[in-house]
């Protein structure tokens, strides 16, 4: 396939934007990169979409996020509303899980193939709970990505809230796909695996260990660290240690994990997470919601940790999701200065590449050269001012958003062509997702403790 009359962000190193270019797509691969009208010339008999001028970029990747929130969507909590996180746990998220059954898990995941591929989001690291629906549960949502088009690492959450069966049931599940990633190209090499747990508050040493002991040492950890104080509070009753210093205990540190949220950690534990290369993912808008408190991520760059951006299974709008963590180090404190333009470019950008790359290392991703991933997004984007390298961060926070998106790209494939999804059927999935919620909420709320709100 040849794209024509292109406007190219690279999103590299060096980031450019290129005028007038053609991109040359070929087994999932940018084949040649190059002035419109030379490329045109050397492959006239190529399929052709044109770009009519629209800026042609690296699909978004999303690094932290819940397909299996879908349903959640206007749901209402029973009872009184919870005020922190650990309340928000047992009155929201923990019932919840327990409700999804394996219609619901598929549904909500057509759901997230729909809004990732609207939004332009090609890449998405899913974190996945349902207890009551374990076994084979990660090639249901395989079997969805694949059928939509879309790159996912998937994980499922162990943790020993639900009883011992269930998490050794979540390690069994786990260890099962990893090596199964391992042995063949799940959805033609677009799904890759790491290891999900919920976070060290909900799990024992002897958990750790099963988990650590159950994959071979290559394998990423992906799991929620110092997301509140309780996070901390209980790791150290249950081992005496803080959530990172246990994990690293346990040899889950390492460039292919991932320690989502990352608020509450303390200077040794951020020093942890820079000398082992182990990435942390930034939610600010869940942060928000929740009132978590606001991750110091500008410290962690500073330390040299890898600090990327995720959803948290909000909407995968990574532009919005930027331009939220933007503005909230500057309010956060009272400094416009804070977290400026290239750090949210190394963040969202080059980090979340960095990242995926890890999991996809057969060519570059989340980069526009010849020889890189072909997972790409067009933006019709009329800048009013000028928009060069130096000031892109300014039109991405200030300017863009991603209703401009047109058509996103994955492996070479199109998936939505000027916002005409190809390979998912929007009204068809919206339909059967607002037939079910009705009876799943149902259930979630049969499943709502009673009692006073203690925090």
């Amino acid at each position: 396939m040849l794209i024509t009359n292109a406007n190219v962000i690279t999103w590299g190193d060096r980031n450019e934007i290129l005028q007038g270019q053609a991109l040359h797509l070929s087994g999932g691969l940018v084949a040649a990169l190059g002035p419109s009208a030379d490329l045109e010339a050397q492959h006239h008999n190529e399929p052709r979409v044109d770009a009519r001028g629209q800026y042609v970029m690296p699909g978004n990747i999303c690094a932290h996020g819940h397909f299996y929130s879908a349903l959640a969507v206007g749901m209402s909590v029973p009872y009184d509303p919870p005020i922190s996180l650990p309340t928000i746990l047992e009155r929201l998220w923990w019932p919840y899980d327990r409700a999804l059954r394996e219609e619901e898990v598929r549904l909500a995941a057509e759901v997230g193939m729909v809004d990732c591929i609207k939004n332009g989001t090609t890449t998405y690291f899913d974190h996945h709970s349902s207890p009551n629906c374990v076994d084979g549960v990660l090639d249901v949502i395989a079997d969805v990505v694949d059928r939509a088009g879309l790159r996912s690492v998937l994980c499922f959450e162990v943790t020993d809230r639900n009883g011992d069966t269930r998490a050794r049931a979540g390690i069994a599940e786990n260890a099962r796909f990893v090596a199964r990633c391992h042995s063949e190209m799940v959805a033609e090499g677009r799904v890759a695996a790491n290891f999900g747990i919920h976070a060290p508050m909900t799990v024992s040493d002897d958990t750790l260990a099963e988990c650590r002991e159950s994959v071979s040492d290559d394998t990423g950890f992906h799991l929620h660290v110092g997301e509140h104080e309780y996070d901390q509070i209980r790791s150290t009753a249950l081992s005496g240690k803080r959530s990172v210093d246990r994990l690293h205990q346990h040899g889950m540190l390492g460039e292919k994990s991932i320690m989502a949220h990352a608020i509450h950690l303390d200077a040794k534990e951020v020093l942890l997470l820079a000398e082992t290369g182990t990435a942390s993912s930034h939610q600010a808008r869940n942060n928000m919601n929740v009132g978590d408190g606001i991750a110091a991520i500008e410290s962690q760059l500073r330390a040299g940790v890898r600090v990327c951006l995720g959803n948290d299974g909000l909407s995968p709008t990574m532009w919005r999701e930027a331009e939220v963590a933007y503005f909230l180090q500057k309010i956060a404190h009272r400094d416009g200065r804070r977290f400026p333009g290239d750090q949210l470019l190394e963040v969202a950008f080059r980090n979340n590449a960095a990242l995926a790359s890890l999991y996809y290392p057969q060519a570059p991703l989340g980069v526009i050269e010849r020889g890189a991933v072909a997972d790409l997004i067009m933006v019709d984007y009329q800048p009013a001012t000028p928009m060069t390298p130096e000031n892109i961060a300014g039109h991405l926070v200030f300017a863009m958003n991603e209703s401009m998106i047109t058509t996103t790209i994955v492996n070479g494939e199109v998936l939505m062509q000027d916002r005409q999804l190809l390979t998912v059927d929007e009204s068809e999935i919206k339909a059967r997702c607002r037939e079910a919620a009705p009876a799943f909420w149902a259930r979630y709320e049969d499943a709502v403790p009673d009692g006073p709100i203690l925090g």
